[in-house]
């Protein structure tokens, strides 16, 4: 049923790239070809984190959009092959009463890149144009401050030398229905529905809204707003994180192969292994 604020898209919208024959009869892509390229661009992140860590670049990716649109997958696949020194994610809570009272980004700035590093912010500042100004989280005055001071930070920052990418997950309404049914089916993955969930989905077009005015005000030469359709969780990642390879130039410096040394033996007899607790071997 269409309520008129979906986000706009349908998987059809990108085209098939990668031919038909990776495709299903509704347009998702094969599981096959998704984890072959998924593979295929996790061994680029590798390189790019290399490339960073030589360059001294200073990385920070946001990632933001409607819950359950798929933020967290895509984190979780660019972490899965990649050096938590080098890339790290941050994911702060909601804040605590001193971190109320300071500068609204104030709490966000320790957390920013330094040389050598990539940060994913799993949501970040745009909290506050989005979640606390649905919510009434925060007053309207906070709300306007907010949508005139970003740009001036966001600028500041890329001034800086600093890599900015700001990515939008995009979902329409009945496919965030259908993702919160399956997480309410299983218990497993019922922690993952919270009740700020349940009155996001409640508040649907008031996101929508949100959105719209934030794009309004921080869609800017600098630092732009990417969209990515998230409909289709597998055609999301790997669209998001090919365009993350293809906003940052880098090299191959992956080193070669390193000789693996033999073991010194110095004279050493060890204790008894009966002296030590095992756990039990049920497995």
């Amino acid at each position: 049923m269409s309520h008129g604020f979906d986000d706009g898209h349908t998987i059809g919208d990108l085209g098939t790239p990668a031919g038909a024959k990776h495709y299903d009869a509704d347009g998702h892509l094969k599981r096959h070809y998704y984890e072959k390229e998924l593979r295929r661009l996790q061994t680029e992140l590798v390189k790019l984190q290399y490339w960073v860590q030589h360059a001294g670049l200073r990385v920070l990716i946001i990632f933001e959009g409607r819950g359950s649109a798929g933020k967290g997958g895509v984190i979780k696949r660019i972490n899965e092959r990649t050096s938590p020194r080098i890339v790290r994610t941050v994911a702060l809570p909601k804040p605590t009463e001193r971190e109320q009272t300071q500068w609204y980004f104030q709490r966000y700035v320790p957390h920013l890149p330094s040389g050598g590093e990539i940060v994913l912010f799993d949501r970040s500042w745009y909290n506050r144009s989005n979640v606390e100004w649905v919510m009434g989280f925060c007053t309207e005055e906070q709300h306007q401050e907010f949508l005139r001071t970003c740009p001036s930070f966001e600028r500041m920052l890329v001034r800086s030398g600093i890599v900015l990418l700001k990515y939008w997950f995009s979902i329409s309404y009945g496919e965030q229905e259908r993702r919160f049914n399956a997480r309410n089916e299983e218990p497993i993955k019922r922690w993952k529905l919270s009740d700020m969930d349940l009155e996001e989905h409640r508040h649907y077009v008031r996101y929508s809204m949100a959105k719209d005015t934030t794009f309004q005000h921080t869609d800017i030469k600098q630092a732009p707003w990417f969209v990515v359709p998230s409909d289709d969780k597998r055609r999301a990642r790997l669209n998001c994180i090919s365009h993350i390879l293809d906003s940052i130039p880098y090299d191959d410096i992956v080193p070669d192969p390193v000789e693996i040394p033999e073991r010194l033996n110095p004279p050493y007899i060890r204790p008894p292994m009966g002296e030590q607790t095992f756990v039990p071997q049920r497995y």
